[in-house]
């Protein structure tokens, strides 16, 4: 494959020889009562929390009972397991802690966000993160911004077993290009194609907005011809019965198919520039049923997302809005049922022409892939060619079924090297390094996320942190290597955050230098 896959999309084309899982990282079993010699064991939860700081001046301090930590280094990639432990909570009947993380800066509280673990059943509960929804991006001030996210580990022997949580301070990158191209200067005179762009895996995918309402509308059994995947549904009707899979269809769709937790302003004010896209109308069951509007959504197999014509609107507003700014789409349909009618040319242009209109006639100019490759940032900028738009192109993805599905991402980094090399990337429209893995291609974990769905225990958030802090750090050290500097690159991934956005504007600054 050679562009962005669906988490659905990649459980389908797995190969029929299964990948083995990996075993999480730092495999060790969550401490159990244990009598021996005398001496008791007391039960507790671990918490393994990542950080990545980028502003000076900002402090993250994390916390349980009885051990507070204080992070300020810029630009590391920390990491450490905590442990709320029995004998550190004071009340005999009540064994529940609080993780807690706060961010400072120059010694003024910025946020403070927690949620309570009990040490003796491991549940993540109560508190500020207690869904993946009430965790989005947080903008104390209009220089920067705050992403974290929380992943409830259970005792599945599959899953990471202990709980991730993830915290980045970066700059607002609302305007990076003009800051590292300003007009006027050398580096604007540079080719586009030298830039690293920040990319959302699965941008459409950011909330359960319009599954929800197909729900309301047709109950959950459409969660079938959602899913649209006869070996995934397999995996979990194996284990769970038809009934029960309806009355926990927002969550399943939630655990395998939600891919972001941002708005699209947020994600753009994060650094996002590049965005795949897969329009297409609702499922032709879905259509008749008045669910939604019969517009373009964008698809995830057959689970809609955000409406096309909004999420340009979106894109159009913020590129008006900040003149120095360039964005890259691309439309393609990997793993979209043919039973979801694709959009002609004719309606492709329509909703571009729609989204141009509400920012004002004559402000932007869709440029071309022709464009992007021949062009530089300031010829863009001058012939407002800022919002360039590609169908289905040919890059060179990093992406596969086998290197993806991994639950800590060893394989993903190991990939890396083999697949960037010169050879392979001849004749390419560009580099996509997807730092995401593909949680839903390890059938064990599919089946686990769904027995145990609930709006914090997804298993692509499951991972996200793990592979973060091997995949990022790589990039941001082997891309100049091995990119070489004629084709751009994009760094995409799930949920997507500061740490990946800054690495990709570092890399940019430095790649505009050569």
């Amino acid at each position: 494959m050679t562009g962005c896959c669906s988490c659905l999309n990649a459980f389908r084309s797995r190969k029929s020889a299964e990948p083995t899982p990996e075993p999480p990282a730092e495999p060790i079993p969550d401490p159990v009562p244990v009598v021996a010699t005398g001496i008791n064991i007391m039960p507790s939860k671990g918490v393994h929390v990542f950080t990545y700081i980028a502003v000076p001046g900002v402090a993250i301090e994390v916390s349980v009972p009885g051990q507070t930590i204080k992070v300020d280094r810029l630009h590391e990639f920390w990491n450490s397991t905590m442990e709320v432990e029995s004998r550190a909570i004071t009340s005999f009947f009540d064994k529940t802690g609080r993780f807690t993380f706060k961010v400072f800066r120059n010694g003024a509280l910025l946020t403070e966000q927690w949620v309570n673990v009990n040490a003796i059943t491991g549940n993540a509960s109560g508190g500020t993160m207690d869904t993946i929804a009430r965790t989005p991006s947080i903008f104390p001030s209009g220089d920067l911004i705050i992403s974290y996210g929380l992943y409830e580990a259970g005792n599945n022997g599959v899953l990471p077993n202990r709980h991730q949580c993830y915290v980045t301070v970066t700059p607002n990158h609302a305007g990076w290009m003009g800051r590292v191209a300003p007009p006027g200067s050398d580096a604007e005179n540079r080719p586009f194609t030298r830039l690293v762009l920040p990319s959302p895996h699965d941008v459409g995918m950011n909330s359960m907005q319009s599954s929800e309402a197909v729900l309301r509308k047709l109950g959950g059994a459409i969660v079938a011809t959602m899913i649209h995947d006869d070996a995934l549904l397999s995996q979990i009707t194996n284990a769970v019965s038809g009934p029960a899979i309806g009355l926990i269809a927002p969550n399943i769709i939630a655990s395998l198919a939600v891919t972001q937790k941002d708005p699209l302003d947020a994600m753009l004010q994060l650094g996002a520039r590049y965005f795949e896209y897969r329009p297409a109308h609702c499922h032709r069951a879905i259509v008749p049923s008045g669910a939604l509007p019969d517009r373009l959504y964008f698809q995830h197999a057959a689970i809609p997302g955000m409406d096309y014509g909004e999420f340009l609107r979106g894109v159009v507003a913020f590129l008006v809005a900040r003149p120095t700014e360039i964005a890259v789409v691309q439309l393609r349909w990997d793993g979209v049922p043919p039973e979801c009618a694709r959009p002609s040319d004719q309606e492709q242009r329509e909703y571009l022409d729609e989204a141009l209109r509400a920012a004002g006639g004559g402000q932007l100019v869709v440029g071309s892939l022709e464009d992007m490759h021949r062009l530089s940032i300031g010829q863009l900028r001058r012939e407002r060619k800022r919002l360039i738009v590609m169908v289905m192109v040919d890059s060179l993805s990093t992406y596969t079924d086998e290197g993806n599905a991994t639950l800590n991402g060893d394989s993903i980094v190991a990939a890396f090297p083999r697949v960037l090399t010169p050879e392979n990337a001849r004749g390419k429209a560009f580099i996509n390094i997807q730092c995401q893995a593909t949680a839903t291609n390890v059938p064990k974990a599919v089946v686990v996320s769904v027995l145990e769905a609930s709006s914090t225990t997804s298993c692509v958030m499951a991972t996200k942190a793990i592979c973060d802090h091997k995949t990022i750090p790589w990039c941001r050290d082997n891309v100049l290597r091995t990119c070489g500097r004629d084709h751009m690159v994009v760094m995409m991934n799930d949920f997507l955050d500061g740490a990946t956005a800054d690495v990709a504007v570092r890399l940019s600054e430095q790649r505009l230098a050569l």
